[in-house]
């Protein structure tokens, strides 16, 4: 019999409220199968079962705020008889405080701003057709958002504010804040930085994607991951996390990817495997994950699984980026805006398209040799683009 608990997506994460289940008591769960929606402060999620079984009990309700580790359900291995299942003291929910009264009959039930009861599908039309979340009033079963209240809220403009957006965003740079301050607290950063020469890489990137058809061309951004991917097989100490006091380094190269949202804020969900992947996967997940990112239907493991993160300021002008680690990762890779500047090759002053790659390391793991080979390494890297 195993459990399934309430999951950390990140250090900053102390609880969570359960959207919905999406299995009910009697089905089969396979690992890695979509089990619940879970809202934080970052935003909903859906959360795999880790376990493969069948599920026996669902413990927390939808609405209910848990503490991470909460026991929420428990699922039996197949073909064991059922067992007596007693749970913790500790895991009971957090109660959300009863909706204020109101004077007028109430036409659906109310929902608690920020905690819309919304399927994946109807979060993305919402995204699509850029409904005011403030605006929807659930139909569904226990006052659930469908798609016809979606297309419905649609077609009613209002000028208003919306609440539910503005207590989402102060939640997330409240989560932000605390994570950047704790990491700024108590990680020893050290900065590098380096400019690589791109001539190659755009060279090469431009004949390549006049092979492919449109819709699968690569962006240059998919160069800069992946190097930074292979380069980490070289100098793993950077591939690793803080554990209880610990260092534990990866042995999966999972990069997470920073993605601004929107609605202002941002996430850094991971690429699994990102090393494994050829140029065209990347580039069909990078898109996926950024796009899913928006529309609030990311998953559990793509978040909680990230060993290391990059991020680019490019598309706003930006040249060098100095980044904050994020806990309990020990490094973060920052790329700036690809610029032509003068280049002096084989004794001429030429031209070239070139960015500055930086690294946040943690002291406490590396030092400023092994961060000096690792940027090496990546420019090493995209001299040879093909090879990547």
């Amino acid at each position: 019999m195993a459990e399934f608990v309430m999951p950390t997506l990140g250090s900053d994460m102390t609880e969570g409220t359960l959207v919905e289940w999406k299995k009910k008591v009697g089905d089969r769960v396979i690992k890695g199968e979509i089990i619940a929606e879970v809202d934080t402060e970052k935003s909903a999620i859906e959360v795999e079962s880790f376990h493969t079984g069948v599920i026996q009990q669902l413990i927390t309700q939808p609405g209910d705020t848990v503490p991470v580790g909460t026991v929420m359900a428990v699922i039996r291995e197949e073909g064991k008889p059922i067992e007596q299942v007693e749970t913790k003291p500790e895991a009971e929910p957090v109660k959300q405080p009863p909706p204020s009264r109101v004077t007028e009959p109430i036409v659906s039930p109310p929902s608690e701003p920020g905690r819309l009861r919304i399927s994946p599908a109807a979060k993305q039309l919402v995204a699509e057709l850029h409904v005011d979340p403030s605006m929807l009033k659930g139909t569904g079963p226990g006052g659930a958002i469908t798609l016809d209240d979606v297309h419905a809220a649609a077609a009613m403009p209002t000028n208003e504010p919306s609440l539910v957006a503005i207590d989402r965003q102060t939640r997330m740079r409240e989560t932000i804040a605390a994570a950047m301050a704790r990491s700024k607290r108590e990680i020893p950063h050290y900065y590098l930085s380096t400019t690589i020469d791109l001539g190659r890489a755009m060279a090469w990137l431009k004949a390549e994607n006049l092979k492919r058809p449109v819709t699968d061309r690569l962006l240059y951004g998919v160069l800069l991951i992946k190097a930074v991917a292979l380069a980490l097989r070289q100098v793993p100490e950077l591939n690793a996390v803080r554990k209880e006091g610990a260092v534990v380094q990866i042995p999966d190269i999972h990069i997470g990817i920073a993605v601004s949202l929107r609605q202002g804020g941002l996430v850094a969900p991971a690429i699994h495997h990102t090393d494994k992947q050829s140029l065209g996967e990347l580039m069909t997940r990078f898109q996926d994950l950024v796009k899913r990112a928006r529309t609030g239907t990311l998953r559990s493991s793509e978040f909680s699984d990230p060993t290391i993160t990059v991020t680019s300021l490019g598309e706003q002008g930006v040249e060098t980026v100095f980044g904050v680690i994020y806990p309990p990762q020990v490094a973060l890779v920052g790329f700036g805006k690809v610029v032509e500047r003068p280049w002096v090759i084989e004794g001429q002053v030429v031209s070239r398209p070139v960015v500055t790659a930086s690294l946040s390391a943690d002291h406490r793991v590396t030092d400023g040799h092994r961060g000096g080979i690792f940027l090496s390494v990546v420019d090493r890297l995209l001299q040879e683009p093909g090879a990547l």
